[in-house]
């Protein structure tokens, strides 16, 4: 197979996720990706995995006008496994059921190799995109985040694990060599799904029993206690940080704003968590249901990029600051 030039993304999405989609996709596949309305091409590589939204990603290796010639092209091509299987991802173009199982069919034929349906040792993608037929290697996301959706310890205002997942996404792009503190974390939806990605994360709280929820979701996933009790305006940065050095130490910090019914916390509190997060990471991803803009500002922060999600007559705002 030739060099990988792009891979092209499928991607599914609920009109109210839209927004909050669209942010984590520009941000995990970079500014210069294109994303259409259920598909995204971009140079970078990104586990499909990683994204709640992400269907398939696949690395394209062969081009063509038409698919007779996209066909010859493909004799070329050596099958790693002894099994393999060829779909159609679908792209901008609607393409009729019968008409995607044929293409599948006869590209299929023309690889050397054992066409397998279940359970094949390799995926193949082919697609039609801008009037031009692609083919290249096919990788499937798992939804990692279903399996943590059932956790032991569990309260109404928690992040679902969807949005928790794309917010951890929206905050780290990049995994390898990134220290993550999420300083008011609650009962660990957001510690439990940057784990799951081998993000390096740390998180605190100021209720005791929402530690202990956090400690028996951990467990409950076999991930490693990672969770304090501390108010977030007393933490100091990282203790790895060099002595006297004001930079903060975390590379960057998700915090869900408290959010409560009964009660609302003095905006001179909500400035003394925000003036503590810009204090203790280089990125910042703020989860709120209230207007907090000028709070933001005043503590120092500029920000970069946000969405709202709509939950019914609910509704969270997303704010990228740096």
């Amino acid at each position: 197979m030739g060099m990988v030039q792009k891979s092209i993304y499928v991607f599914a999405c609920h009109e109210d996720e839209q927004a909050l989609c669209q942010l984590e996709l520009r941000t995990l596949l970079g500014a210069d990706a294109v994303i259409g309305a259920r598909y995204a091409v971009s140079v970078r590589r990104v586990e499909p995995s990683r994204s709640p939204f992400l269907k398939l990603r696949m690395d394209v290796a062969f081009e063509a006008d038409s698919l007779s010639d996209l066909a010859s092209q493909l004799e070329t091509l050596t099958v790693r496994g002894a099994t393999f299987k060829v779909v159609f991802a679908e792209t901008d173009t609607a393409v009729s059921y019968d008409r995607q199982r044929s293409v599948e069919r006869e590209l299929g034929l023309g690889l050397r190799g054992k066409a397998e349906m279940r359970r094949p040792e390799q995926y193949f993608a082919v697609t039609e995109l801008g009037g031009r037929w692609l083919f290249g290697e096919g990788s499937y996301g798992e939804a990692v985040w279903l399996q943590h959706q059932q956790k032991p310890q569990n309260y109404s205002t928690a992040l679902g694990t969807r949005l928790a997942r794309a917010v951890v996404n929206i905050a780290v792009p990049e995994v390898a060599g990134t220290r993550v503190i999420d300083p008011c974390c609650g009962i660990g939806t957001v510690l439990v799904e940057a784990m799951s990605m081998g993000i390096d994360i740390v998180g605190y709280d100021i209720n005791p029993l929402a530690v202990r929820g956090a400690r028996v979701n951990l467990d409950h996933f076999g991930m490693p206690d990672v969770v304090q009790i501390a108010d977030m305006r007393t933490l100091v940065p990282h203790p790895t940080a060099l002595q006297g050095s004001p930079e903060p130490i975390y590379d960057a910090l998700i915090l869900d704003m408290p959010y409560n019914l009964c009660s609302v916390l003095p905006e001179a509190e909500k400035l003394d968590m925000l003036q503590t997060a810009r204090r203790l990471a280089r990125r910042a991803v703020i989860v709120t249901t209230e207007q907090i803009d000028p709070l933001l500002t005043q503590a120092g922060f500029h920000i970069d990029s946000r969405c709202t999600v709509n939950k019914g007559n609910f509704s969270r705002q997303i704010i990228v600051c740096v």
